[in-house]
Parts: structure tokens; sequence; C-alpha cells
């Protein structure tokens, strides 16, 4: 029976796994597709030719460098900002007992809360009031802001999570306060870091709404903002849009592999001999 159970649950597994797969494969294959294939009336799976046009075409259109930039930089900064103010305000919530704190915690909930397009008129005008519109700084302000909480959030778990014994046995055997944390926390820390910058990169590299609204400039524009070029008045472009969205994802692929291999070496490195 147990053995039966192992396998019903595996059946599962792997029909979800290709219910969220399809829709890559899709974008994948209708890339590679060539024009003739991409408004046909049959539903071929597998590309009855392949081509790499409709990549080489959605490279070189215009914008895509500068928007590729854009993205990196303000979702990196988004994720630095949001690692380093969500840290310093976990520990203290984590460790220490100070008046207010349970009404903060609650007001970092519903900070998490809250829907992000319903702030987008009182961001809208705060941007304005600071005069960032149409400024990546402007936008790095945003998700910084909507990052913050979940990343507050998370990590004081992780923080509750650690013995501060531990540091308490390092600063007994020489260390100090910070040497402590740096040497013994921070590094057991590292799925909550992790956990904590996909999603900050994730919510900034994919958000569209706010990159609209807020950057005018075509020089300033994120890629998911360039994305909708390939659409206009004489139709859409699939195949160079399908290819650009596949070069979308690469990205965030390449950050979770980076930061999963030094999540294994920062847990290995918060290791305690015995």
């Amino acid at each position: 029976m147990g053995q039966t159970k192992k396998r019903l649950v595996s059946v599962v597994g792997l029909l979800v796994a290709v219910l969220f797969a399809f829709p890559i494969y899709w974008m994948v294959a209708t890339a590679l597709k060539p024009a003739n294939q991409l408004l046909s009336d049959s539903y071929d799976l597998v590309p009855l030719g392949v081509t790499f046009q409709h990549f080489i075409d959605g490279i070189s259109k215009k914008g895509f460098l500068n928007s590729l930039e854009n993205s990196l930089i303000v979702a990196l900064a988004a994720v630095a900002f949001a690692l380093v103010a969500g840290l310093l305000a976990a520990v203290p919530l984590a460790r220490l007992r100070f008046r207010g704190r349970k009404g903060f915690l609650l007001l970092v909930l519903v900070a998490q809360m809250a829907p992000f397009e319903a702030l987008l008129i009182p961001m809208y005008l705060m941007i304005r009031s600071f005069d960032l519109l149409n400024a990546l700084p402007g936008l790095i302000l945003v998700y910084f802001a909507a990052a913050l909480p979940f990343t507050a959030w998370t990590l004081r778990g992780f923080v509750k999570g650690i013995p501060v014994d531990l540091e308490e046995a390092a600063m007994v055997d020489g260390c100090g306060r910070w040497a402590a944390f740096r040497r013994v926390t921070l590094p057991l820390l590292g799925p909550g870091l992790v956990a904590t910058s996909v999603f900050s990169f994730v919510t900034a590299w994919n958000e569209f709404l706010y990159a609209l609204t807020f950057l005018q400039d075509p020089g300033n524009v994120t890629l998911p903002v360039w994305l909708s070029s390939f659409v206009s008045v004489f139709g859409t472009d699939w195949g160079g849009a399908m290819a650009a969205s596949t070069v979308f994802t690469i990205p965030v692929l390449v950050f979770f592999l980076f930061v999963q291999r030094n999540l294994v070496s920062g847990v290995t490195a918060g290791a305690v001999k015995g």
C-alpha cells in the first residue's frame, strides 16, 4: 500500500510539473518555428522546422540592449537594498524586546498583504513629489519598498531559528558582537537570503505596470515594457515576441543558479564543529 501511494504521488507530481513546464516549452517551440508555421491551424507540439531568425530579429530590435541594462540595474539594486535593509530590520525584531515591537510586526505584515496594484496612485504621487519620475532611481525605490516587508518578515523567521547560544559561544571565544554575527549567524542565514533575493529579483524583473507608468522616456524603459513593442496596430510579431520572452527568462535562471551555488557554500561555511 505504501509503495502504491508513493507511485501515485510521483505520478501526480510529474503531471503538475508537465502542466507548469508546458507554457515554457510552447514559448520556446514557437520561437523556433518558421514564420509560415506561426499562425497555422494545427497545434504542432514539435516544430516541423527550426529557425533562429526570430532570436536574431528580437535581439537586434531597437532598444533591446538598453532595456536589458535598465532591467539589470533596477532588479539588482532592488535586491541589494532590500537584503541589507531587511536584514538590519530582521535581527532586532528577532533578538530584541522593545515597546511597540508587536505593533511594528503587524504593520510589516499589513504592508506585505497590501495589493501592489492598489498602491500605484500613492506611489506615483510620492515619486513625483521626489522628482524621480522617468528615472531609474524612482523605480528602484518602488521595487525596494515592495520587497522590503517580505524580506524583513522572512529573514526574521530565519534569525529566530538560529540559537543565540551560538553567537554567545563565539563571543566567549573572543569574537566581538559584529564578528560573531558575521562568522556564525550570517552564513546560517543562507537559505533565507536566497529565498528573499530570488523573490525580490523576480518581482523587479517581471514587473510591468509601474515601469510603464513611471518611465516615459524610451531610453529608460525596462525589458517588460520593451516586450510590448512587438504589438502594434499592424498585428503581433509572435515569433519575435516568443524569442524575446525566451531570452527574457535567461537572467532569472542565471541568477537562481548563482545564488543556489552560494547557498551551498554558505551553509557549509556555517557548520559548527562538535
